[in-house]
Parts: structure tokens; C-alpha cells; sequence
């Protein structure tokens, strides 16, 4: 990294710490992924001050080996609710309540809101449905002042920079309601369940076709591929609605999705989880016919 762009790198990086800093945050986990989306190496619970001693190093040393420095925030007290794959026409509507708003890309941006209280994973399901942002976010996200390293983006790497900073700024759910950004909760009317479900107990040791799911998928954002997120999904409802548990679904989907070995097991998780969910509301896509697998290993 030119000596500018150092610079630049490490007064991103801290203003971003700084303003999680504001609203709560204390500690981060910390994930060093590869251009292809490998994790290289992960650490939990790091300090503010330990992580903040460390970025001129840990972003030097990233950008000599194109790693990508990924942080997930946690606080006493405090929920933090990631909004991504945003386009620049949704930002102004979105402003007033967030605190913090990134550009990860030339096209894409990432806007981040904190909370009181537990994590309500209802709330921001109904958050991200309202805003239009990607609905299985991972929390996890790359480190302002760093280069995002995708293939796609080579030889000129972007830097993941700060749009918009509103230091101390929180949000209440009745507030985020009140500027329109959440959907109304589903109500659900469901219908007797019939005596068996054949295809669930047929199916219950198989695994759907993972790179059908990929290939069936719509585009990304930028257009530039399958969006892994909704394949993910969409995969994780069918295993689910195969028999397969939660549990299961999320470990299966590290060892196929290259988006959740680059996001971590929480990802995973919460992807099989909102499946989960969405199988049992009985919303989602369901194959009119079976997304079929040779054999299982």
C-alpha cells in the first residue's frame, strides 16, 4: 500500500471503531478471509483498544497478502442490525436513524442501526424487509479503510470507506416504525396440517442440490453473479423442509457456501435459522419438484 493510501486506510478504520465506540460497541470478532472468500484466520472477543493497537499492522499486513479484514461489533446492552447490499437512491430515506453508513463497493453501500436491549431477530428481519436490504446479512463486516477482495474487482481493488457518520446516534423500534422502515409483523393463518407429509419423510436422508440452488438463483446487486445469499436461503428451506434440522442445515451449508465459510458459523446459522422460520410460516419457494441429489456421502 502506497503511503497515501495507508493513510487513508488506517484514519478510515479508526473513525469506524470510533463510531461503533459511540453507540456501545466494545469488543469484535475479528475474521481474515482470502480473495476467494477462504477464512484465513479468526479471533474472538477483541478489545476496542486491542483491536484499535493493531490496525496499522493488521491493515498492512492485509493489504500485502489481498486479506480481507472483516469485524463483527458487540456491546453490553446494545443490538446492532447490519443493512447490506444497499443502492445510493435508498440512503436518504434511511439517514436520519442510522449510525453509520459504508461504501463497500463502487455501486453498494451498507448502512448499520443500534439498539437498546437483546437481539430481536423478528424486529430486524421486518427491518431489512422494510428497507429493501439484504434479508440474510451476516453482521459481520469489512473494516472501513481496507480493500475488499473479491476476484471480481481485480487488479483495482475498491477501499471500503466511511459515506456517512452520525456519532451516538441510536434508535428506537418504535422510532425505525415511525420513519416507515419496518414492514407490519405477518399474520400467519395456518391451515390443519395434513396426517403425513410425504415428501419430508421421503426425503429425510437426502440433501437438496446446493449448486442448483446457486444456479437457479437471481443476480447479486451489481449484477456481476448468482446472489449466494438467497441460494443460500432458498437451500436452507428446502433441507429444512426435507426433515433436516436447523443444526444440520447450518453445518451443511459451511461445508457448500463459500459466503458462509467467509462469514463464519454465525452466518450459517442464522441463515438456517430464517429458513427455518420461513418454512414454518409456510412462506417461501417450494420446488414443484424436488431439487434431486445422486447419492449422499
Amino acid at each position: 500500500m502506497a503511503e497515501g493510501g495507508a493513510d487513508i486506510g488506517q484514519k478510515e478504520a479508526r473513525a469506524m471503531l470510533d463510531v461503533f465506540a459511540s453507540v456501545g460497541a466494545t469488543h469484535f470478532d475479528l475474521t481474515l478471509t482470502s480473495r476467494s472468500g477462504a477464512k484465513e484466520s479468526f479471533r474472538r472477543g477483541v478489545t476496542l483498544a486491542d483491536l484499535s493497537r493493531a490496525l496499522p499492522s493488521l491493515l498492512d499486513s492485509a493489504t500485502r497478502k489481498q486479506r480481507n479484514v472483516i469485524v463483527r461489533p458487540h456491546g453490553l446492552g446494545v443490538s446492532f442490525i447490519q443493512l447490506d447490499d444497499l443502492k445510493a437512491d435508498t440512503l436518504a430515506r434511511l439517514a436520519p436513524a442510522v449510525f453509520l453508513i459504508l461504501k463497500t463497493s463502487p455501486a453498494n453501500f451498507q448502512a448499520w442501526i443500534a439498539t437498546g436491549g437483546a437481539e430481536d431477530k423478528d424486529f430486524a428481519r421486518r427491518l431489512r424487509k422494510g428497507t429493501g436490504a439484504d434479508a440474510t446479512a451476516s453482521g459481520a463486516t469489512r473494516i472501513a479503510g481496507s480493500l475488499n477482495f473479491k476476484d471480481k474487482y481485480a487488479p483495482d481493488f475498491p477501499r471500503v470507506l466511511i459515506e456517512q457518520a452520525q456519532p451516538g446516534r441510536t434508535a428506537t423500534p418504535a422510532e425505525l416504525e415511525r420513519l416507515g422502515l419496518v414492514t407490519a409483523p405477518e399474520v400467519v393463518s395456518r391451515p390443519p396440517l395434513p396426517p403425513t407429509r410425504p415428501r419430508s419423510i421421503a426425503r429425510a436422508r437426502q440433501w437438496p442440490d446446493y449448486a442448483r440452488c446457486v444456479k437457479g438463483a437471481p443476480l447479486n446487486s451489481d449484477e456481476s453473479g448468482p446472489d449466494i445469499s438467497r441460494a443460500d436461503f432458498v437451500w436452507c428451506m428446502t433441507a429444512i423442509d426435507w426433515g433436516w434440522s436447523a443444526e444440520d442445515t447450518a453445518a451443511r451449508l459451511m461445508e457448500h457456501s463459500r459466503k458462509a465459510q467467509e462469514n463464519g458459523e454465525a452466518y450459517a446459522a442464522r441463515t438456517a435459522s430464517n429458513a427455518a422460520a420461513a418454512v414454518e410460516r409456510g412462506r417461501g419457494p417450494r420446488p414443484s419438484r424436488p431439487i434431486e441429489t445422486p447419492k449422499q456421502g
